[in-house]
Parts: C-alpha cells; structure tokens; sequence
C-alpha cells in the first residue's frame, strides 16, 4: 500500500466537535486541534509499525492487521481493537474501555493526501495530512 512515510497534520474537519464527543474536556480541545501531528507509517506484509509524534507526546505502535491491541489516545482513553484492509484502506475498529462504545477510524490515500476519518457516536471528523 502506499501508506508508508512521513506524514504531517495539514487541516482538520470537525475535529474539535468529534473530541467533545469522546468527552474531551475544552482546554485539550483547543490544544488537541492545533497539535502538529507527524505520523511516520512502515509496512512490512500484514505488520505495521507507526510512529507518532506531536507537541504532547511521541509514541510507537506495532499491529499486524486483523490482531486486536490496547491502544492509549492523547487524552488518556483507552481503547482496543484492530486494524484492517478494505480495498485501499485501513478500517480501524476500537472499543473504548471505560464505556464499550466504538470508534471507528479510516486511513486512505486521496490524490497525495492522507486522510484519515472518525467516527464515534454518529460524529464524523477528518484530519488531513500531508507527505512530508
């Protein structure tokens, strides 16, 4: 796939509206909007690794498509779940743990963009990255 490199936060859509949803208070709202996201992907077979930085944290993550893994978001909420293929796209699935609801995350390649949506409690955003 054509997943692998390095890609930068370029603009988001509705994203602030989607981390209300999850219960993200409004100071890391306003911080979480504006947070220089890099995420740095490598695919080797059905494993990938992928590397992501930004102003609050840096952190790596290993799956294999199709394995579940826990998986922390920035703001601390815990989640599991896996990654899959559907055609040319990444179709996360995660359970968040305090609550069992789930997020639902697309990773796509459009033109030379990055776009990765979310889904969570019928609230769509996008954030938009370029390669850098």
């Amino acid at each position: 796939m054509a997943f692998d490199g390095t890609w930068k936060v370029d603009r988001n859509e509705n994203y602030e509206k989607f981390m209300e949803a999850m219960g993200v208070n409004i100071m890391k709202r306003k911080l979480g909007a504006h947070d220089n996201l890099k995420i740095v992907i490598q695919q080797d077979g059905n494993k990938f690794t992928v590397k992501e930085s930004s102003n609050f944290r840096s952190i790596e993550i290993v799956f294999t498509l199709g394995v579940n893994f826990d998986y922390s978001l920035a703001d601390g909420t815990e989640l599991n779940g896996s990654w899959n293929t559907e055609g040319n796209k990444l179709v996360g699935k995660f359970t968040r743990k305090d609550n069992g609801k789930e997020l639902t995350t697309f990773r796509e390649i459009i033109g030379d963009e990055l776009v990765q949506t979310y889904i969570y409690e019928g609230v769509e955003a996008k954030r938009i990255f370029k390669r850098s």
